[in-house]
């Protein structure tokens, strides 16, 4: 069959005429300065293999192929300058159908467009950024940013300093291979700052080898990534309260393909109250849960359940608990490992929250046909069982 042929039949997936683009944390640059193929990190991009972690926790190197010819030479053994400046692009479009919508259908390109940069600054000092140029049809600036220090003291201790989600040390949203996300990541509760998506602060890992043991441990401001504020007169600061929030993550290896952990996550946040008289009014906010990974490359299972808790999300006088959880069961199929062109998604999310706003519970069905390396179609189909809609999409997803 030629290409043409094999496209048609991946857009014709479960009868769905739609494709999907997705957000992504692939770097071509990388590929060019080792002269390797995208799939001895990813399967398929963006989505990240054991190599491809063990790559990126390296702080973006290859140890063993770092060359002093690959660096500027300077005369000064201190200074480390890549010759070539790694540098990358990720272009998104798609159309959107929905039900039951005033705009039925969507013509939406590009969806994304983003400049990437990641590489080596020092001997285990590495660095990852990226900026949106485009995102849903404005400039969004920077998202991941940060400087990772890998292997600290000879340890197998990193440390990550910037700018990321505080999600990661679960599933990286950025490495998904639907449109349809992680939901529970990204529910604020009420007037509620905090979620487990972007956020400044310090993020720091250290693996026990000899058990199988990873531990993920972060402090950040708690609020988001808003503009820096000047406040009686003084320094500008990005945290808009006193306090900081603290997260923790224990990983283990139980052989077999099968790993299980558990995440906690403690906050307070302060916020003014509604239609008060000026006062602040603190929120406490915690999350728990195990996830469990299962997976032998060719089927790839995830579960996640977490349960948030809010003191007092409206910042009132007379505050009243309230209480979520979330779920996300995510299956990648890939028959043919890495070597696939085709890759399978199911996913499910669910939200059940006190406050019935929050509620959300979806089915997600989606494909995606390899073209290139490179460049991939996707059709992806996401069944709202709570609105009781239905949701396609079809689009290109491209790294160069």
């Amino acid at each position: 069959m030629n290409r043409m042929s094999i496209t048609t039949l991946v857009l014709g997936f479960l009868g769905a005429t739609f494709l999907v683009p997705t957000a992504a944390e692939a770097i071509p640059a990388f590929a060019r300065q080792y002269k390797i193929s995208c799939t001895t990190c990813h399967e398929p991009f963006p989505r990240l293999k054991e190599f491809g972690e063990e790559f990126a926790a390296n702080g973006f190197t290859i140890p063993e192929q770092e060359k002093d010819r690959d660096f500027v030479s300077a005369g000064d053994d201190l200074l480390r300058l890549n010759r070539d400046f790694p540098l990358a692009v990720r272009f998104d479009a798609f159309s959107l159908f929905e039900s039951d919508s005033p705009v039925g259908s969507d013509l939406q390109s590009p969806w994304g467009l983003k400049l990437l940069s990641g590489g080596n600054l020092s001997r285990n000092v590495g660095y990852y950024f990226y900026f949106f140029m485009d995102e849903r049809g404005e400039v969004a600036g920077v998202e991941d940013a940060y400087v990772h220090f890998n292997n600290i003291g000879g340890r197998p201790f990193d440390i990550m300093v910037g700018q990321f989600q505080t999600s990661d040390p679960l599933m990286k949203r950025e490495l998904r291979l639907t449109y349809e996300d992680y939901h529970i990541y990204k529910t604020k509760v009420g007037d509620s700052h905090t979620d487990l998506t972007y956020d400044r602060g310090v993020m720091m890992t250290y693996d026990i080898e000899k058990t199988g043991t990873g531990l993920v441990a972060l402090v950040c401001n708690g609020n988001g990534k808003p503009e820096a504020y000047q406040e009686n007169g003084g320094a500008k600061k990005y945290d808009t309260d006193k306090y900081k929030n603290f997260a923790f993550r224990v990983a283990q290896d139980l052989g077999g393909n099968l790993g299980a952990g558990y995440y906690f996550y403690y906050g307070k946040e302060a916020g003014l109250e509604t239609g008060g008289d000026g006062t602040f009014r603190d929120n406490e906010i915690v999350y728990h849960g195990p996830d469990l990974v299962l997976g032998n490359g060719v089927f790839d299972l995830t579960l996640q359940y977490l349960f948030r808790s809010d003191t007092n999300p409206s910042f009132v006088a007379a505050p009243r608990d309230v209480d979520t959880e979330g779920v996300v069961a995510e299956l990648v199929i890939s028959p043919r490992k890495d070597r696939s062109r085709y890759h399978f998604t199911l996913l499910y999310n669910q939200v059940d929250s006190d406050w019935n706003q929050h509620d959300y519970e979806t089915m997600t069905v989606g494909a995606t046909y390899l073209v290139s390396r490179n460049l991939r179609l996707t059709a992806e189909f996401t069944s709202d069982i709570q609105e009781e809609t239905q949701r396609g999409v079809l689009g290109l997803v491209s790294a160069f």
